[in-house]
């Protein structure tokens, strides 16, 4: 059966894009270079917590959905969608081979009237000056012309229940009015509300200021975290204080670093673009500064909390690290801070271990048994709601909370050390 839509990239993002579209009574066929997903997904066995098992199974079992590694899959579909990973090089600059890889497979298939849509976050201008060219010159067609070319950022928020991939506002940025007008059209058949703007390098754009202004205030909060230890002030009764201001504030919650695939890469898309124009994004600089130290300052936290709350050296402590995914009852570990929070405890020279009920294995160590009492300390690094933290706090030696898990019971406690 002749797809109607062709997902690339069946992650984080394309699988709940794939669900939506194929509820809306859309056939979909997802593309991807991983074997293993592609068979789990042609057995209704879903890879993403996002998307049940059981729901997959019915739309596969239903001849709504299904996979394959084989690009030749987009032939004959209205709408080839890109939902790939954009990361950073090692010199912490854009890479796009993955997703200039995927377009050269797509372009030398490309047939007429087809829209492709990129959804991978990246710098303005991706989607006219990197993904248009290849397209044109490897299909012999002109965009605008003989294909549609548009933008439309990925908003997705791995483990929310209230705002999905269905409901999310979806924005969309067209190559011409045309390209925006199809693109439009395509996405009202299967979320709820869509929104116009003027090209694609505005919606890339505004997907970049969607997750710089996280990045930035949540700097400002572990900067403030910072100083308030020197202070000795509880950042999070200033933060719940200043909560209660019912308009010129928005609340954001200091932590041990940036994780997930967006917040700790996207704004250095933005600033490695910028410098193009001879401008530098110091603002977004710095707050990546703060936020990349945080690590650094919570080992030194663990550090005095075994000094002064077990008279204990860091070297050869046992240490339990609870939840390493990047946030809380969830099973992703992208960019994860409590891989850098554990290597640097090894380092110092800790015996490490790590518990968390939605990742078995992590960085090499498999998720140990919940017995906090066998430890020196055990540091709170994501707040999984399957851990009861007042049952932590009466079982556990000494308890080093970098995520307030622990609420006014850790504050009361002499065993308990905050951030």
């Amino acid at each position: 059966m002749k797809p109607d839509v062709a997902i690339v990239g069946a992650g984080y993002v394309g699988m709940p894009l794939a669900r939506v579209f194929a509820d809306a009574g859309k056939n979909v066929v997802l593309i991807d270079v991983n074997a293993g997903v592609v068979d789990g997904i042609n057995s209704g066995e879903s890879h993403i917590d996002d998307v049940p098992s059981g729901e997959l199974k019915k739309l596969v079992d239903g001849g709504r959905l299904s996979a394959t590694t084989d690009y030749d899959a987009i032939k004959g579909a209205d709408a080839i969608l890109i939902a790939l990973p954009t990361p950073l090089s090692s010199q912490r600059e854009p890479d796009l081979s993955i997703v200039r890889a995927a377009v050269e497979e797509i372009a030398s298939r490309l047939s007429k009237e087809q829209l492709v849509v990129l959804e991978s976050t990246t710098y303005p201008g991706t989607t006219r000056e990197e993904v248009k060219p290849i397209l044109e010159e490897r299909s012999g067609l002109e965009a605008g012309a003989d294909f549609h070319l548009a933008f439309s950022p990925e908003r997705v928020d791995p483990g929310r229940k209230d705002w999905t991939t269905r409901n999310t506002p979806k924005l969309v940025g067209g190559l011409t009015p045309a390209c925006t007008e199809r693109a439009a059209e395509l996405y009202r058949g299967a979320v709820e509300t869509v929104i116009p703007i003027s090209s694609p390098e505005a919606a890339e754009l505004t997907k970049l200021l969607e997750n710089v202004f996280r990045a930035v205030n949540i700097a400002l909060v572990n900067e403030l975290a910072q100083l308030c230890e020197r202070m000795d002030l509880d950042v999070w009764e200033i933060v719940e204080a200043a909560e209660t201001k019912p308009f010129g504030f928005m609340s954001f919650k200091p932590g041990p670093g940036l994780g997930g695939h967006c917040i700790p890469i996207d704004p250095f898309y933005l600033t490695w673009k910028a410098r193009e124009y001879d401008f530098y994004t110091e603002f977004i600089e710095l707050a990546g500064k703060i936020n990349a130290n945080m690590p650094y300052f919570c080992r030194s936290l663990i550090s005095q909390a075994l000094n002064h709350g077990a008279q204990k050296s860091l070297k050869g402590s046992q240490i339990l690290v609870l939840g390493v995914s990047y946030k809380a009852d969830v099973d992703d570990v992208r960019e994860s801070p409590a891989e850098k929070v554990i290597r640097l405890l090894h380092k110092a020279g800790a015996e490490v271990a790590y518990h968390d009920p939605h990742v078995p294995e992590f960085d090499g160590l498999r998720s140990a048994e919940y017995a906090p009492e066998q430890y020196d300390c055990c540091v709170v690094v994501t707040a999984h709601s399957a851990i009861d933290y007042a049952d932590l706090i009466e079982r556990a030696q000494l308890v080093v909370d970098l995520r307030n898990a622990t609420g006014s019971n850790g504050t009361g406690s002499e065993k308990v050390w905050k951030l």
